[in-house]
């Protein structure tokens, strides 16, 4: 991941920490995905969400958040690492995990201004 894009990702997995520290978890779940968007090209980072999100549904008791991340944590590194990630994806069990989907405008910026 570039440096300048990586500063974005670990931006939102701050905010994630920080949203779920103070129990605000639609917040939290939110800069999840938003995480996941940007770091779904990079195999470490990918996967690394999943875990994060994994341990969300555990927290929140989410029998299909779990079941639904623990395919995405065994080859969603994979898929980055051979370049098939489903672009925009935000990576939760509440959509299908091979469908591509739209990028909010700041995070199509923040990528395209990232990858160049």
């Amino acid at each position: 991941m570039p440096p300048s894009l990586r500063q974005h990702y670990q931006q939102e997995l701050q905010h994630y920490q920080n949203a779920f520290a103070t129990g605000n978890l639609s917040e939290a779940w939110h800069r999840l995905e938003r995480a996941h968007i940007l770091g779904q090209a990079w195999p470490l980072e990918h996967s690394y969400v999943h875990w994060l999100m994994l341990r969300f549904g555990i927290y929140i008791k989410s029998t299909k958040e779990v079941l639904g991340q623990i395919p995405r944590l065994l080859v969603g590194g994979v898929k980055s690492f051979v370049g098939k990630i489903p672009v925009g994806n935000t990576g939760g069990a509440n959509v299908p995990s091979l469908r591509p989907m739209d990028i909010s405008p700041d995070l199509k910026q923040i990528l395209e201004s990232n990858l160049k």
